[in-house]
């Protein structure tokens, strides 16, 4: 699946199920489009630190993009310092 998919999950689906994504099937890049979501709480931080976590361990690297300034600021100060959901 290619990064359409993912930014339609980024968007309207909860972050926290994080199977719904297609790791080995996935490209070696993948974008998250994150410009019509907001981060409000550590947990979706969390989620997207599992998703990275996880297309790490297939040898992909993730980019999120369209975090409005509070998002990223939320993200920048949380992420890796938070146990990912399972």
């Amino acid at each position: 699946m290619g990064d359409d998919r993912l930014r339609q999950c980024a968007r309207g689906a909860d972050l926290r199920r994080t199977g719904q994504f297609s790791y080995a099937d996935d490209p070696a890049r993948v974008v998250i489009d994150l410009s019509d979501s907001h981060i409000w709480d550590a947990s979706s931080v969390a989620a997207l630190d599992a998703i990275q976590t996880k297309y790490a361990a297939h040898g992909a690297t993730v980019e999120l993009i369209g975090l409005n300034a509070h998002s990223r600021m939320f993200h920048g100060r949380l992420t890796g310092s938070l146990g990912s959901p399972s």
